[in-house]
């Protein structure tokens, strides 16, 4: 899967990837060497609806920790947490060709679902076979969000989601269900053949195998229903917080509850490895 578009401009040397719990960073020339500072609890508070970052100066000291010493402004790549924004895909009987009436069509479609001011927000949009994918963020969010990297002498080229990035490493072959595990959410996306066909955000009570489960077996059919055919699989990324024996226990009871193959990504970065897969792809 190949989203290109996503990450046009000139490729960064550095790349961050934000979550809850944790500033991540790797440097484009060695992939391998990811290196994270923890973030004590009350740092970040992700959602849509509020000021994300709690305490700027935690955040900051992480950030500056991560961040080699350099006088040259150097370009990033700032991967934010997914429930920080709402990602939507949308149906048209007909999409304008014009960028401007595309936005404002975009626009006037969110401002129904949003519980933000679509006018005082970030959206971006990418249109595929049928449908647009629409990712909106208040643009307050993501000031905040931005400025510990450009106290750094570092400029932001590129900010966007993490599960946006972690779908370049779903196999464009066949319906798979992305489950992707934030601190307090479940991001589910739907690709089929490569196309987003629906995106869900569900907030976790506790992240068990019941009520991930649970939160599963609506999408399993919805998918079913609507496009034709049951799921072929369920790929869980980010789990790591559960532990090797945890995750493979938690593999093994979806796949006997939900009825189809359950796989997991390795990595407990998935955005960032799929932001630098996506280098490879374009390069």
């Amino acid at each position: 899967m190949n989203f290109s578009n996503l990450f046009a401009d000139p490729p960064p040397d550095l790349i961050f990837e934000i979550s809850e719990d944790a500033v991540s960073m790797v440097h484009r020339s060695n992939p391998a060497a990811v290196t994270t500072q923890p973030l004590a609890l009350g740092v970040l508070s992700v959602s849509p609806l509020h000021d994300n970052v709690l305490n700027p100066d935690a955040f900051a000291a992480a950030v500056r920790q991560l961040t080699p010493v350099s006088a040259k402004r150097r370009r990033a790549a700032v991967l934010l947490p997914d429930y920080c924004a709402r990602l939507a895909v949308l149906d048209f009987d007909k999409f304008p060709e014009k960028p401007e009436e595309q936005l404002a069509l975009v626009k006037f479609r969110m401002k129904k679902t949003v519980p933000f001011d679509i006018e005082a927000a970030a959206v971006s949009y990418w249109i595929q076979s049928k449908d647009v994918v629409v990712v909106a963020t208040p643009l307050e969010i993501i000031a905040r969000y931005e400025a510990p990297f450009r106290a750094v002498n570092l400029h932001t080229g590129l900010v966007t989601i993490s599960c946006l990035a972690t779908l370049e490493l779903v196999e464009p072959h066949g319906t798979t269900v992305l489950a992707k595990l934030g601190t307090r959410v479940l991001t589910v996306l739907v690709t089929q053949n490569g196309v987003v066909k629906l995106v869900r955000s569900l907030e976790l009570l506790e992240a068990t195998a019941a009520e991930i489960a649970a939160d599963l077996f609506p999408t399993l059919a919805y998918i079913e229903d609507h496009l034709g055919a049951p799921a072929d699989k369920v790929v869980l990324c980010d789990f790591d917080a559960f532990g090797q024996d945890m995750k493979e226990n938690l593999a093994a009871h979806l796949s006997a509850e939900l009825g189809i193959p359950v796989e997991q990504l390795a990595s407990r970065n998935s955005g960032l490895v799929g932001y630098l897969k996506s280098q490879l792809v374009t390069a």
